[in-house]
């Protein structure tokens, strides 16, 4: 549908350009306030063709865009790429047509620019935030991220701002949507640490997942139970994972120890110790799977109560 509507805009814009010259060969006699309705047709017929025709190449660059490419992320920033450019071009085209002076529009234009700098420094940064976004990539649109006490899903990346899908806050947690929608500064980047759970490399973040029981348990017992629970879920899984993880650290100069399966690692407390499983899942999925394996963990446990002992509170 983009395409047909730009090829439409091109054709009207053809059609306003033949009117100018048109107009301008026979002349019309006449004048408003001292100019002549020639002159003033010619231009309103110039604007009006520079006008279809900068929204054309627009939608017809965005149609061809969409074809080339599914990836929802990257059509949203093409869009923006493209409004960016032709606005530009369609506004530089329509003033010089209005002026008839290029050259002093463009000194105009860097004085004016020089002022607005000073004037509009916030928007101006945020602007700045946004070609950050576009060349670094710290989250693009469908990225989970946490920005300053902010935390969702990216559903926009306008010029100016940010939006989000708030997760958590102050109306829920376990990672949760709220329903809430958040809106940032692109300058905020520039700024702030940005925490992405989802990049495009590599999607996957570490999890942990405690159960505290007695001194009286059987450790080994309980260490292998967690194992062959988690494994069991989502073992295979995680280890395809893990191979794509070590080839990003290889890419890189850090050096570590990764494990293809879950692990369990064991705390001691005051009154009891804390067993914390510790895996890899996509953010979206974190509080589904801790939900799972709470369950079957929980379920195994209690099929050999003599050997898994949970902590009793005396507290009244």
């Amino acid at each position: 549908m983009s395409r047909p509507v730009g090829y439409l805009s091109l054709v009207v814009a053809l059609l306003c350009a033949a009117g100018g010259v048109v107009v301008q060969r026979i002349g019309i006699e006449g004048a408003i306030e001292g100019i002549a309705v020639s002159l003033l047709l010619t231009k309103a017929l110039s604007l009006l063709a520079v006008a279809f025709a900068t929204y054309g190449c627009y939608r017809v660059a965005l149609g061809a865009y969409d074809q080339r490419t599914r990836d929802k992320r990257r059509r949203h920033d093409a869009k923006n790429l493209f409004r960016l450019g032709f606005g530009i071009a369609g506004t530089l085209a329509a003033l010089g047509i209005a002026t008839e002076q290029w050259v002093g529009l463009l000194f105009s234009l860097g004085v004016v620019g020089f002022a607005v700098t000073f004037a509009l420094q916030q928007p101006l940064f945020s602007l700045l935030g946004w070609f950050y976004i576009m060349v670094k990539r710290p989250y693009q649109v469908g990225d989970r991220v946490a920005i300053e006490d902010s935390k969702g899903d990216v559903v926009e990346v306008s010029f100016l701002v940010t939006t989000l899908w708030e997760i958590n806050g102050d109306l829920v947690s376990s990672n949760q949507p709220s329903g809430r929608s958040i809106t940032l500064p692109n300058s905020v980047v520039l700024s702030s640490h940005v925490k992405n759970f989802t990049q495009e490399e590599f999607p996957f973040i570490w999890n942990e997942l405690s159960i505290q029981v007695a001194y009286e348990t059987d450790f080994e017992y309980a260490t292998e139970t967690m194992l062959t629970v988690a494994d069991d879920y989502l073992g295979d899984e995680m280890a395809n994972r893990i191979a794509n993880y070590r080839d990003r650290l290889a890419e890189t100069p850090v050096e570590l120890e990764v494990q293809d399966r879950p692990t369990v690692n064991v705390v001691q407390e005051e009154s009891w110790v804390e067993f914390r499983l510790r895996y890899l899942v996509h953010p979206r999925r974190g509080q589904r799977v801790k939900n799972e394996l709470y369950k079957r963990i929980l379920a195994a446990f209690n099929e050999d109560p003599e050997r898994v002992r949970f902590p009793v509170s005396r507290n009244r």
